[in-house]
């Protein structure tokens, strides 16, 4: 009998890399996706696409619905991809006897919160640059001794970082944000499949191109001191499935976590897409990687090496170099429509981008994302009105 599958989210390509192991490994795939065209819907690999609610719109109807969608298609195993995994971490006892790949919502919650995983890694015992609450008498300090970084605590992609120098003036605490002291050196990223603690395979990466502060082009490293400190820190959680780290490596060698994703990132291309669902599936099992050890976004880097031509032609040379000699994530000859789609599939985001005058990345998930104590950026026409109960309840 074959198996089912639901993946929660479809329009990035790190769904794509598993629509098409699970297909591979002889499932069935399903998608949920609030958008009602994606990336992963012009895939061979996946036998049905359901569009549901948004999250922004309602936490408790997108639950409903995801729940409705397995029970129809007789999913056996759920599995998020993206920022809607906080959500995801609601499902289960929605799904009794489903399989949903995410661990216990109050620690999935805590990890995506800056200072909530600040505060975890420096129980766990590894190195987190100091973190305090904007508005905190800590957080004043801490600007007037050296940089400091201002985030959001549930920023994704960048949005609302911004770098203060020593001395500079912090903004005021008007939504929750860290004040979080910077590390200078190089910015690593990692994408970590576990099982009960123990790592099955850890890429780190770094960008190559840039779209914002996102990587549309990506290299894989090696890296013992980041695979240690992921290891340390998974198997001190315990956790299952997938989590992700930007870390940074100070001039003295030490690494530094300075915040977590408790999901898949651009990293999860990294792998031997044969080997994703048995990994998932089997705990004893490892991740192998692919052959290529650079990969880019093909439609985001064409994007941004022709925007560089026009504002800063000394990077327009090696955009377009990254361009012409990087493999593209998504490509796969024998299931082309994806990647020769995306221009259509990716239609709604892109417009939003353009008129927000922001980064693809930006945006990618605003309707999906996780954003408690925060008024969700999401637009008017992308997001109906809720009220302040439904904004801070997964039951609302």
């Amino acid at each position: 009998m074959t198996r089912t599958v639901l993946l929660t989210l479809g329009r990035l390509p790190k769904a794509l890399d598993l629509c098409r192991s699970f297909a591979l490994a002889g499932w069935r795939v399903v998608i949920a996706e609030p958008h009602a065209r994606h990336l992963c819907g012009a895939s061979r690999a996946v036998a049905r696409s359901v569009q549901v609610p948004a999250p922004a719109n309602g936490k408790r109807a997108y639950l409903e619905a995801l729940a409705q969608v397995a029970r129809d298609e007789g999913a056996g195993l759920v599995v998020p991809v993206s920022e809607e995994a906080m959500h995801v971490a609601f499902l289960p006892p929605l799904l009794p006897g489903v399989r949903v790949l995410t661990m216990p919502a109050d620690l999935v919650l805590p990890l995506h919160h800056k200072g909530g995983f600040a505060e975890l890694a420096a129980r766990a015992g590894v190195h987190v640059p100091e973190t305090h609450m904007l508005g905190s008498a800590e957080a004043d300090a801490l600007g007037e001794r050296g940089r400091v970084v201002v985030k959001p605590v549930h920023s994704c992609s960048g949005r609302g970082v911004r770098m203060i120098p020593r001395g500079g003036v912090l903004p005021e605490a008007d939504a929750p944000a860290v004040v979080q002291r910077f590390i200078p050196g190089e910015e690593f990223s990692t994408c970590t499949l576990a099982a009960s603690g123990r790592v099955q395979g850890t890429a780190v990466y770094r960008g190559t191109l840039m779209s914002g502060s996102v990587a549309v082009a990506f290299e894989r490293v090696s890296h013992p001191a980041i695979e240690e400190w992921v290891a340390r820190f998974v198997g001190w959680l315990g956790w299952t499935g997938f989590i992700s780290f930007d870390l940074r490596v100070d001039p003295e060698g030490r690494v530094f976590g300075i915040e977590c994703n408790p999901r898949t990132t651009s990293g999860l291309h990294f792998f031997d897409p044969r080997d994703l669902t048995p990994a998932i599936l089997d705990p004893d099992a490892t991740l192998r990687f692919r052959s290529a050890t650079r990969l880019q976004q093909v439609w985001s880097c064409l994007t941004e090496t022709q925007l560089s031509l026009f504002r800063d032609r000394r990077r327009f040379g090696r955009n377009l170099r990254t361009l012409l000699t990087t493999r593209d994530a998504c490509w796969s000859a024998r299931d082309p429509m994806p990647l020769l789609t995306m221009p259509v599939t990716a239609w709604p985001i892109m417009r939003e981008a353009a008129r927000r005058r922001v980064p693809f990345g930006e945006v990618a998930t605003l309707d999906v994302g996780w954003f408690e104590g925060e008024v969700p950026p999401v637009s008017a026409a992308a997001a109906a009105p809720e009220t302040a109960a439904s904004r801070t309840s997964p039951a609302s």
